[in-house]
């Protein structure tokens, strides 16, 4: 049994790792970078060890510093969570080599999976069916289009070495594929050094489905069923649930053994997962489900799993790595329930979900909910990791009551000042098409309009926000209500801001009080600050085309594009800003000139600075 465990990782599966270490007796040593030193995984952990500055590269991805960090605090093993080094073949056996137990999967099986020409190869070898596509090594942009051409269109071009929703083109047609192919292997080098692709046939209504598996050092294998990750932004993982709507028995021992074939190919140990598109159009059938790729560690999605076996799978991971057996066989591993997980992210729907970070001077769930978070009230979001604030995960006897669960959880979230999609996931989860089992991977899209909110407070705030500036009753009950006239009815008008704008709300009799902190409402997940109206205030909010550009979120600038003085056109870039390995180019409003220039290259800017200043030409 391993009795001690350096964490190559921060935050919220710090914490998680933790948490079951601690259970089982195992000391633990987390590592963190400078800006990370006040976070709770660094509380919590037995020992800490600071191992670099706020960029990753410099800290959490420095294979050096962790080995050494492992060796001065008598580490007996390292668990790299998932993210970072997880999936990193060579940190493996740096671990191995130094003496050390590595809580992951054997290096051999992470380089047999990490290119996905090579895994599908395998996979077929193996007798795992694979989406019908090209695999070769002739990459000449002719062969290429060839086989596209061959395959039918719409195809999927994708990075040998993608992952992570990047080095991926969708192609509607043949006139398209030359630009796509060269826009995704552009994106490929960049992201993974390595520009070479794959042709898959494009599944028109697909789920992601994958499979849990597990191996020991004994040979055995056996899955914990499936998890259904179709509700994706592109390509990003939004709710996952467990197990998949519509999957009935026989699909699910189709798949299953197909999962546990592709462990056994590559001589899986510890968790894995086993990824899956699936072809939706006339129900879940095993002969439309396809091998896509496999991650070689713990998914951000475990939760769902442990939720409907009752196994906590980092309990395992610790348990096999220590050389002992699975904790289970596949005949004592069933369903209970129904297990959905929403992500919590510090992001703006409103804005295109670009990222929010701050402080949170509030930060609260609901206690219907398991709530996995690193980070806590008090705390903030910085823009140098994962914008993930938690994940939010119920259980329940049914998938409805499990929606209905998911969506009240998550419209109890109250967070401030950092923007999130709470209110988004609320309204996800309560769709009629979602709690009907009816989700591919383009639900998002197609239901955009009615998932993201308005930005515009409901009758509901603008009631709140006004009695809560009205004086008791027991005080003077229309001192603050307009138009008082002896024996006559009260203008029952009260002015009022809500998010900085001004409104002239019309109190009812009864109005409902909303949760609040301060001088800030909460409801169905969303934020809404309030207060008396200034005086200075006028209708309407700023005026549009003033030509002041304000930063949409906080960020670095990475590039300035003019000079003070200069000459610009509409539609001109004027600046790039970065935040969370999101870039965001800003451009001129309108023909004019740069009247002022307020930022330089390399600086940190927050939410609203004015960037810069454009003044029209007369």
């Amino acid at each position: 049994m391993i009795k001690s465990l350096l964490i190559a990782n921060r935050g919220e599966i710090a914490r998680r790792i933790i948490r079951s270490a601690k259970r089982m007796g195992v000391r633990t040593v987390a590592v963190h970078s400078d800006v990370d030193a006040t976070m709770p995984f660094v509380r919590e952990a037995d020992e800490a060890v600071c191992i670099g500055t706020a960029l990753a590269k410099d800290s959490y991805l420095r294979q050096d510093r962790l080995l050494e960090a492992a060796k001065a605090t008598g580490a007996e093993a390292i668990h790299p969570g998932y993210g970072f080094l997880s999936e990193n073949a060579e940190f493996a056996e740096a671990v191995v080599a130094a003496g050390l137990i590595w809580v992951g999967a054997p290096p051999a099986s992470i380089r047999a999976m990490g290119l996905k020409d090579a895994a599908k190869q395998r996979m077929i070898a193996a007798g795992v069916p694979v989406t019908p596509g090209y695999l070769g090594e002739d990459q000449t942009p002719e062969r290429l289009q060839r086989e596209a051409d061959a395959i039918g269109y719409p195809v999927l071009i994708k990075a040998v070495a993608g992952g992570g929703g990047k080095g991926m083109r969708k192609v509607d047609a043949a006139t398209e594929f030359a630009e796509m192919l060269a826009s995704c292997k552009r994106e490929a080098a960049a992201s993974f050094g390595d520009d070479r692709v794959l042709i898959e046939k494009y599944i028109l209504s697909p789920r992601h489905i994958e499979v849990q598996v597990f191996g020991d050092t004994q040979g055995n294998v056996v899955h914990l069923f499936e998890r259904d990750c179709s509700l994706q932004r592109r390509h990003q993982k939004v709710i996952e649930e467990a197990p998949a709507p519509g999957m009935d028995p026989a699909t699910r021992a189709a798949i299953c053994e197909a999962a546990v074939k592709a462990a056994r190919a590559v001589d899986y140990v510890g968790a894995g997962t086993i990824e899956f598109i699936a072809d939706g159009s006339e129900g879940l059938r095993p002969d439309r489900i396809w091998f896509m790729e496999m991650n070689t560690r713990l998914q951000v999605e475990h939760p769902v799993t442990e939720a409907i076996t009752g196994q906590d799978l980092v309990e395992w991971q610790l348990r096999v790595a220590g050389g002992e057996p699975l904790p289970r066989n596949q005949d004592e591993l069933s369903i209970n329930g129904w297990a959905m997980e929403a992500r919590l992210y510090a992001e703006n729907p409103i804005s295109g979900f670009l990222p929010s970070t701050g402080p949170l001077d509030r930060l609260r769930f609901p206690d219907s909910a398991r709530i996995d978070s690193g980070v806590e009230e008090g705390g903030s979001v910085t823009p140098f990791y994962d914008p993930m604030i938690a994940k939010i995960i119920v259980h329940a006897e049914s998938r409805r009551q499990a929606a209905h669960a998911l969506s009240e959880a998550c419209a109890g979230v109250q967070v401030w000042p950092v923007k999130t999609n709470a209110a988004f996931l609320a309204r996800a989860a309560r769709h009629p098409e979602f709690v009907a089992g009816h989700v591919d991977t383009g639900f998002i899209e197609r239901h955009a309009e009615t998932l993201i909110p308005s930005g515009e407070p409901s009758e509901a705030v603008l009631q709140a926000a006004a009695l809560s500036i009205v004086p008791p009753r027991s005080a003077d009950p229309w001192s603050a209500l307009q138009g008082f006239r002896s024996n006559a009815a009260p203008d029952r008008r009260v002015e009022v801001e809500v998010a900085e704008m001004p409104y002239l709300v019309a109190l009812n009799i009864m109005p409902q009080a909303l949760p609040q902190s301060n001088d800030v409402l909460f409801t169905d997940g969303e934020a809404w600050s309030f207060g008396q109206r200034r005086a200075d205030h006028a209708a309407g909010g700023a005026a549009a085309g003033d030509g002041a550009i304000l930063a949409p979120m906080p960020g670095r600038v990475i590039a300035v594009a003019v000079e003070q003085g200069a000459t610009v056109s509409k539609g001109q870039r004027l600046v790039v800003l970065e935040a969370m390995k999101m870039e965001q180019a800003l451009v001129a409003p309108f023909d004019g000139a740069v009247a002022e220039l307020k930022v330089e290259e390399g600086a940190q800017v927050s939410e609203g600075t004015l960037l810069v200043r454009i003044e029209g030409t007369a």
